[in-house]
């Protein structure tokens, strides 16, 4: 992507995200009872110093900083940081995109980027620089989308509302060449099993909640090749 595509791309995410995005967004941010988890099973610990990348309005880094993390988060979103800022007193928040991480070399012990990656504009440059700043030792989690997901296969489902910025879509095996090639070696990979909380299910209209649940469901039971989402947890190659 040329100089100007990748200016122009910028400004149309950043505008997307601060205008629809999170539109809505407040400061009543909640920590889920899955990101809870989520941070005991990747092991974040006291002072344990986490960069989340597009950290939006900070529910993730919430449950770090209740695992005793020092966190810090950048995203694109103006709107998203000020509520970080706001929500997380004492945390570090900038804004700002992923191909240009605005921190030294081998600051951090841990470093996450969920959901985020297939919107980057340059997915192999973001990725150097999320192996950059972290430390020779740090853990690394990736939450990224997989072409494989069989209701898309099927054809009953395109992507999210995020395709108007931009959202692509790789199988689990060429994600895991992607992080190969930007110094990442994958110690494991398991489902995103979000979805089995009331709090996910409840969100369709009322004639539409069993259909949710039977999504839920079938999330489940689908082994990794047919999951909509994946989580990637890495070391340094």
């Amino acid at each position: 992507m040329n100089i100007d595509k990748f200016q122009e791309h910028s400004e149309k995410a950043k505008k997307f995200y601060d205008d629809s995005y999170y539109s809505d967004a407040t400061t009543d941010v909640r920590v889920s009872s899955h990101l809870r988890r989520l941070a005991k099973k990747v092991d974040i610990s006291m002072e344990t110093e986490i960069l989340d990348v597009a950290c939006g309005t900070g529910n993730w880094l919430m449950a770090a900083r209740e695992a005793g993390a020092i966190p810090f988060g950048i995203d694109i979103s103006e709107k998203a940081i000020e509520i970080c800022k706001q929500v997380m007193a004492g945390g570090t928040f900038i804004c700002g995109g992923a191909d240009s991480l605005p921190f030294e070399d081998k600051k951090f012990d841990f470093v996450s980027c969920l959901g985020a990656l297939e919107h980057f504009p340059d997915i192999s440059q973001s990725l150097e620089e999320i192996v950059r700043v972290a430390k020779d030792d740090a853990c690394f989690l990736l939450l990224v989308p997989n072409s494989g997901f069989l209701t898309a296969r099927l054809g009953l489902y395109s992507g999210t509302h995020q395709t108007e910025v931009k959202e692509e879509v790789h199988t689990i095996e060429e994600w895991e060449q992607l992080f190969y090639n930007a110094g990442l070696k994958v110690d494991k990979k398991w489902k995103d099993l979000h979805v089995l909380s009331w709090g996910w299910i409840s969100k369709a209209r009322i004639w539409g909640i069993p259909l949710r649940a039977l999504q839920a469901l079938l999330l489940w039971m689908w082994p990794l090749r047919w999951q909509y989402q994946v989580y990637f947890f890495c070391v340094k190659a």
